[in-house]
């Protein structure tokens, strides 16, 4: 009987649908989160309304368990670290510090599969990413796209005036030439001969000369 009074609250939740309860909030206030017709609570977990500003995927992500030493365990990586606290041993209420980009719904489940939600809407999230802060994520591209043009617009300007000064610059002076280019051609001891001595391998050629038709001429009369 202790039983079916125990499970009789999650059950008309059921049937009922069960729609959550519903909190809003500013950042900086403080909210209580509320396990309702959850017996044994083991674990909570939270969506978040607009995961792409905070650069996550949709879905559920684990944020807190119960643990037998009675001291609950928080996720060290979740969003809500060092904002979110168990405010008794079995993890049926919590406290949360509010941030911007809070906005989603908060599941409590319990040992047979029972759950409660309670639905979190911050003012001023949306999801128009641009007007959040830092918390929705890295501020890294946001200063990088900024970084990246203002170095190519430098790196732009640089070259122009590179380009403009060594178009106002005179020419450099021509080069002198080497030493070896103002000397006359090396000449070999066989090209300075004479050229006609030369010619017929060095022996004279030339024909008789006046006195030899004469001397012909004396010899033949005796």
């Amino acid at each position: 009987m202790a039983l079916v009074l125990q499970l009789l609250p999650v059950l008309l939740a059921r049937a009922q649908g069960d729609p959550g309860a519903s909190l809003d909030g500013r950042p900086g206030d403080r909210v209580n989160f509320s396990c309702v017709g959850v017996s044994h609570p083991i674990r909570w977990a939270w969506a978040p309304s607009f995961p792409a500003c905070r650069g996550l995927s949709k879905g559920r992500r684990p944020i807190l368990w119960a643990s037998s030493s009675g001291t609950p365990t928080v996720s060290p990586v979740q969003p809500f670290a060092g904002r979110l606290r168990a405010l008794d041993p079995s993890i049926r209420r919590l406290e949360l510090l509010l941030s911007a980009g809070d906005s989603g719904t908060f599941f409590c489940r319990g040992r047979r599969e029972e759950e409660s939600r309670t639905v979190l809407h911050v003012l001023g999230d949306g999801a128009d990413c641009r007007a959040l802060g830092p918390a929705h994520g890295s501020m890294y591209p946001q200063l990088l796209i900024p970084l990246l043009g203002a170095g190519l617009v430098l790196g732009l300007g640089a070259l122009g005036v590179v380009w403009w000064w060594r178009r106002r610059s005179p020419p450099p002076p021509p080069q002198p030439l080497p030493r070896f280019a103002l000397s006359p051609p090396y000449r070999s001891t066989g090209e300075s001969r004479d050229p006609e001595a030369s010619k017929g391998g060095g022996a004279d050629h030339r024909g008789p000369g006046p006195g030899a038709g004469k001397g012909l001429g004396i010899g033949r009369g005796w």
